[in-house]
């Protein structure tokens, strides 16, 4: 809604209420913006806690296909050929 038409629509009350309206009429409005942005804040914050969700999905994912990405495994310690073995290896 623009300006002119709350100023419209506030001469309309005005005329049909009267002055002593005016307050009720303020704190009718004041409710009612306070109610439509709590509403919205609650809605924009569960489309973000459900877009963290889906991205969160997508790096498991993502993960899960491309090694690339994903965390490094440690090495599994097997002897190298190039190093001396051991006493006790050597006799068995």
């Amino acid at each position: 809604m623009g300006m002119t038409e709350i100023v419209f629509i506030f001469l309309i009350y005005l005329l049909l209420f009267g002055a002593k309206g005016i307050p009720s009429f303020a704190r009718t409005m004041g409710k009612a913006v306070r109610e439509f942005r709590s509403a919205t804040d609650q809605i924009q914050r569960e489309i973000l806690s459900t877009s963290d969700d889906i991205r969160k999905d997508i790096n498991e994912v993502r993960n899960s296909v491309d090694p690339m990405n994903s965390v490094p495994k440690k090495p599994t310690s097997a002897p190298k050929p190039d190093q001396p073995q051991d006493e006790a290896s050597k006799a068995t």
